[in-house]
């Protein structure tokens, strides 16, 4: 039992990791800084962006550790997550501006 108990303390620390970042979201979702809230940045709250940004870092993180890539080489971490890093927020930089446009377009 000792065995099995030091071998799952990276799950723990995931655990920890991932429950510290979401409940960062929460807390932001429900105190939503005037300031983030205020100010718009390609059609959309700041607040909305930093959502992303930190939804985009859970999920690396996710893929580093459960698909154990976190102990891999450098080329084929870089391999698996830049085009992830690269095509989310290109993505959703084209469906944020093109629904700000349709929207301006009513």
């Amino acid at each position: 039992m000792a065995n099995e108990t030091k071998g799952n303390w990276w799950i723990w620390k995931v655990f920890w990791i991932l429950l510290f970042i979401t409940a960062f979201e929460v807390a932001l979702g429900m105190i939503k800084p005037p300031f983030l809230v205020d100010t718009i940045f390609l059609g959309t709250k700041l607040l909305n962006h930093v959502f992303i940004i930190l939804t985009i870092i859970k999920a690396a993180y996710i893929i580093l550790e459960f698909m154990h890539l976190g102990h891999e080489k450098k080329s084929l971490k870089w391999t698996v997550l830049l085009p992830a890093m690269v095509l989310v927020p290109y993505l959703l930089f084209i469906i944020l501006s093109e629904g700000v446009h349709s929207y301006l377009m009513i």
